[in-house]
């Protein structure tokens, strides 16, 4: 298969999370034409996942997996004679392709492995957390997301969280009159900024971002109202870095802990280079799927950028390298 190409086709589907069901039905009439037994896996409405196995091996022991969905905004491809942009190129198009030209030169050496490409993986792993519930015998995940084809040693989790400051509306000449959850917010959030986070020798350190910030009414309206969302980059158990926030700013605005996904150690290779994914995936959600590996073609770094693009020539080592780790793997 062309891999660029199929990645460009990819690409020029629109599937920001959410809208991921016309690249569904691509991927499975293209991966029925190459001989696949092909289905989905509902997950909402019209979304689902696709899971595709070889007739000769409807059970595989090995799983390729990554994600269908981007994030906004909606960037069509476009190419130079090196590289290949558009939303989705790296994060996680082209690593689709990739994984799909694999499974093909592995099915001609007598090797098959499923496919499993899953809805949601930028919002909260909805399509992984489905496919977690649906049989199979696989004993190993290859999950593919841009590590620069590097494998990883271990991978960032993510916990979500949510600040609510209220306050008292008054005539801002009168600020006396009012209580504003804006300075509320203001402060809570400069505490956290300084509260000192966990780091682990080997991972790294927990940071945190602030993504979000809203409230308020109009300049002359004591903010009756203020809310900000953050995200803390896991490097170990959230239960006492929850208790910290808590007790930090818990006097100051009402702190809800929305998402969180544990940071997983993964397995490694001798032999291949190896990274710390300061990123979480859907390797978490996908514990039912065998030993975890997670390596892919292209960089986090262009990921969700206006830029976003993936090197030809690491779309063609990573199939070598898909097909490599699959060989040791059914050897072992």
């Amino acid at each position: 298969m062309d891999i660029a190409a199929f990645t460009r086709q990819l690409v020029d589907i629109e599937s920001i999370t959410g809208n991921e069901a016309t690249v569904g039905h691509f991927l499975e009439q293209e991966l029925r034409k190459l001989g696949y037994e092909s289905r989905r896996m509902p997950v909402e409405g019209e979304r689902a996942n696709v899971w595709a196995t070889s007739p000769a091996e409807s059970n595989p022991a090995i799983a390729f997996s990554t994600h269908m969905d981007t994030v906004p905004p909606f960037i069509p491809s476009s190419e130079d004679d090196q590289k290949i942009y558009g939303r989705g190129s790296c994060d996680a198009k082209g690593i689709i392709a990739t994984q799909i030209a694999a499974a093909e030169l592995l099915k001609k050496e007598g090797i098959h492995v499923g496919l499993l490409f899953l809805v949601g993986e930028e919002r909260d792993s909805a399509g992984a957390k489905v496919a977690n519930q649906h049989a199979n015998r696989s004993r190993f995940l290859i999950n593919g997301e841009p590590t620069e084809n590097r494998i990883a040693i271990a991978s960032k989790g993510s916990l979500r969280v949510r600040l609510t400051a209220s306050g008292r509306m008054a005539h801002s000449a009168y600020p006396e009159l009012g209580d504003s959850a804006i300075n509320k917010l203001i402060e809570a959030l400069h505490l956290l900024q300084k509260m000192k986070l966990p780091s682990d020798p080997e991972i790294g350190p927990c940071t945190m971002n602030i993504g979000v910030i809203e409230g308020g009414r109009a300049p002359n309206v004591i903010a009756d109202q203020a809310r900000a969302q953050l995200l803390y980059r896991l490097v170990a158990p959230a239960e006492q870095l929850k208790r910290e926030i808590f007790e930090t700013v818990g006097r100051l605005a009402q702190v809800e802990f929305t998402l969180e996904i544990p940071a997983v150690r993964l397995r490694t290779f001798e032999g291949l280079p190896t990274m710390i994914a300061a990123f979480t995936t859907d390797i978490p959600a996908l514990s039912n799927w065998g030993q975890p590996i997670l390596i892919g073609p292209g960089s986090i770094h262009v990921a969700h950028t206006e830029r976003e693009h993936v090197n030809k020539s690491d779309l063609q080592a990573a199939v070598q390298l898909y097909c490599d780790i699959a060989r040791k793997l059914t050897s072992a």
